[in-house]
């Protein structure tokens, strides 16, 4: 499913216009960048949760050269589905 569709989706659910859907879902967006940017978690209750994990420095391989290569320690946005999510894939 695209952004597009998404908010189509969205549009026709809650009776929005797409332009409303649309600010809706930027929107929601933005919110769960900043709440990661600053460190936060953000859980929605049955769908799941957002979070920051960090992943230490560790040393790899370039695979053109085979030369060992140092790799930084790095923050990375993890996702956790929630129980009803995993649920309605089943």
């Amino acid at each position: 499913m695209t952004k597009a569709e998404l908010v189509s989706k969205i549009a026709s659910k809650a009776e929005l216009t797409k332009a409303e859907a649309a600010k809706a879902l930027d929107a929601t967006i933005e919110a769960v960048k900043e709440a990661l940017k600053k460190g936060d978690k953000v859980t929605l209750v049955g769908f799941g949760s957002f979070y920051v994990s960090k992943r230490k420095a560790r040393k790899g391989r370039n695979p053109r050269t085979g030369q060992e290569i140092k790799i930084p320690a790095t923050k990375v946005p993890k996702f956790t589905a929630g129980k009803s999510l995993k649920e309605a894939v089943k």
